[in-house]
Parts: structure tokens; sequence; C-alpha cells
């Protein structure tokens, strides 16, 4: 098995999504649908 040296691991790609990016789409997601559901079912103020 061949060692890996230290500047060929530096090239090396991983896929997929990161966390944060994901949390971001999730968020942005979740904001638009409470956006439509706003104005779909508005609700009165409770005093």
């Amino acid at each position: 098995m061949k060692q890996i040296e230290n500047c060929e691991l530096k090239t090396i790609y991983g896929g997929g999504v990161s966390i944060g990016a994901a949390s971001i789409i999730v968020a942005g997601i979740v904001f638009i649908i409470g956006v439509i559901d706003g104005f779909l079912r508005p609700y009165q103020c409770r005093e």
C-alpha cells in the first residue's frame, strides 16, 4: 500500500454538500413556507 504524501492530500476533494450549505438551504425553504402560510392563513393578534 502506498502512503500518500502531504501535497497529494491537499489535492483530494470530497464530494457532497457541506453542513453549512445544507442548513442554509433548509432555512430558506422553511422561511418561504412560513411566508406563504402567513399570506394564506393570517392569524389575528391575541390580546
